[in-house]
């Protein structure tokens, strides 16, 4: 499929704001391939997904998401949102953000340019979806510590990149947080303390932790992560060999691939999807795979 008319959402606060400096960049970019162009910046949280369901429904443009990890979270719950059942997409995605971990995690274009280029070309893969509560997700959701990392993340203006993602996560260690918490899921379960899960459709969030390593997204299933570290000294063990994803050699960390996943905590824990926090105290999750539910443009 080769692809004439876009319909770009770009976030112009991705990337602490400079997303929409480069409004221009992606402007000359895009029209450099012939493409008939129509950018709406977001307002707010929300106002992506707003515009994705909105341009899903005309069904007359190739809906292309301009930011981070969540930009393309909100991008594709619109387009969830628009149709309920089936494959999604085809969705352009121009990476904007922090970490853009979809995009690492996919091997999809890095630049501007090559991602207006393989706009134009229309070429997919189709990717699975995974949903938790009414939410759904593209790359990576959580409950427990990793959302608690994601707050502080968001509250540290004064650091920029990856190292703030390392930072946050020092930060919540810290803190030492953890759950009682019940969880089932296809063929097993588990009751009793959890510091973290971790559920992933790609290997890869925050920029630079393998949190579920043995994800694949299109796989037709979820691959999710639980631990517990008694002390902030035995967590921080356990924080470098994250970024490797041999953290889960470790015979406090269990990995599991599952088509759903329920969870009960004995408290309210934050969560996680795609960067975003979705919810900031809930006591029940649950998850699902989408199996084959997203077309993705790729190189």
């Amino acid at each position: 499929m080769v692809t004439e008319k876009v319909y770009v959402i770009l976030n112009p606060y991705a990337n602490r704001w400079r997303a929409g400096q480069r409004k221009p960049e992606i402007l000359e970019a895009l029209t450099a391939q012939g493409l008939e162009i129509d950018i709406v910046e977001t307002a707010g949280v929300g106002h992506a997904t707003d515009l994705a369901q909105a341009a899903a429904q005309a069904g007359d443009a190739l809906v292309v998401a301009a930011g981070g990890d969540g930009t393309i979270g909100e991008v594709v719950n619109g387009l969830h949102q628009a149709s309920p059942e089936g494959p999604l997409g085809p969705l352009g995605i121009l990476p904007l953000g922090t970490a853009n971990d979809l995009v690492v995690n996919l091997g999809l274009p890095a630049t501007i340019q090559d991602a207006a280029s393989a706009i134009r070309t229309g070429r997919t893969r189709r990717i699975d979806l995974g949903q938790v509560n009414e939410w759904v997700f593209a790359n990576n959701s959580a409950v427990g510590l990793e959302p608690v990392v994601t707050i502080y993340n968001i509250r540290m203006t004064w650091l920029r990149g990856v190292i703030r993602y390392l930072v946050a996560a020092l930060r919540t260690i810290a803190a030492e947080p953890s759950w009682e918490m019940n969880l089932s899921w296809d063929d097993g379960s588990y009751d009793g303390p959890v510091s973290l899960v971790s559920v992933g459709n790609c290997p890869i969030t925050g920029g630079l932790f393998r949190m579920a390593p043995a994800a694949e997204p299109d796989d037709g299933k979820l691959t999710f992560v639980h631990a517990y570290a008694e002390t902030k000294w035995s967590m921080l063990a356990l924080l470098p060999r994250a970024i490797s994803g041999e953290y889960v050699e470790d015979p406090r960390v269990h990995q599991h691939h599952t088509r759903e996943l329920r969870i009960q905590c004995n408290h309210p824990s934050p969560l996680q999807a795609d960067g975003e926090i979705r919810a900031e105290g809930e006591t029940t999750f649950s998850y699902r795979v989408l199996p084959a539910r997203l077309d993705v443009i790729t190189a």
